[in-house]
């Protein structure tokens, strides 16, 4: 049998996971239907936030990955970008100790220097008030794009070899990527949740999600609730997880 990658998650229930990412889509085709403005599905969108890190925190999931501004949402117009930043700025502000207070971990993921300062201090303001709290870890990604995170961890492995005299052994290039990712000591996600009927993953975890579980719900991400989250589990749990080997029966 070939052995479980290095850094995949070791859940002693395999069933349960420890590590959920999501693709939060349908907010704009939510508030579209409703005949409101774009920018009302996003500001449900975050309700479903709030609801779903509760829920997660309440069924064990340890780590959760949360796809809230990929690199390429900067084409969208230039109204809808400046709505955006004044919701995440007001989520930062309002929920950040709210968050504390429930004992949760905060990380921003992604390249943050195409962002204003302001917000740049409340995402650091967030993560360093609850650093050290041991709750859920809740992962934003703002500006995220794998493939720039895959890109960005080979170069600072390009200039590491470049200082040492040396490139990891091939045995241990993988591992050395891992480390190098902005989710470096982060579990990779065992499951995968798209909302809104979409089935790709949208340049969101690739390296991370090798392995990864997924599941397409045709729910519209302001919907999504608790129900819809345990479906999701219930789906996972139902799968035999084999990371290349034979099923059980098989071996």
């Amino acid at each position: 049998m070939s052995a479980m990658p290095e850094n995949q998650t070791t859940n002693q229930n395999l069933n349960s996971p420890a590590h959920v990412a999501i693709i939060m889509d349908g907010n704009g085709r939510w508030a579209q239907s409703r005949g409101l403005p774009r920018t009302a599905g996003h500001k449900q969108g975050a309700e479903a936030v709030r609801r779903i890190v509760r829920a997660a925190g309440e069924r064990g999931v340890q780590y959760l990955t949360l796809f809230g501004f990929s690199s390429e949402n900067w084409s969208r117009p230039e109204s809808e970008i400046t709505e955006l930043m004044k919701l995440l700025r007001y989520y930062l502000r309002a929920e950040t100790a709210e968050l504390h207070k429930s004992n949760v971990r905060l990380r921003v993921i992604g390249e943050r220097s195409a962002f204003d300062d302001d917000i740049v201090q409340l995402i650091e303001n967030a993560e360093k008030l609850t650093e050290n709290n041991n709750g859920i870890t809740v992962i934003i990604a703002l500006n995220y794009g794998g493939r720039a995170d895959i890109a960005q961890a080979a170069r600072q492995l390009l200039l590491k070899a470049t200082s040492k005299g040396g490139v990891p052994a091939m045995k241990d290039m993988e591992k050395a990527i891992s480390a190098n990712l902005m989710t470096a000591g982060i579990p990779d996600p065992d499951l995968l949740i798209r909302t809104s009927g979409e089935k790709r993953i949208s340049n969101f975890l690739l390296w991370q999600c090798a392995y990864t579980e997924m599941v397409f719900t045709p729910a519209l991400w302001p919907d999504f609730d608790a129900n819809h989250f345990d479906k999701a589990l219930a789906e996972y749990a139902a799968r035999d997880r084999r990371f290349g080997a034979l099923s059980g029966s098989q071996c």
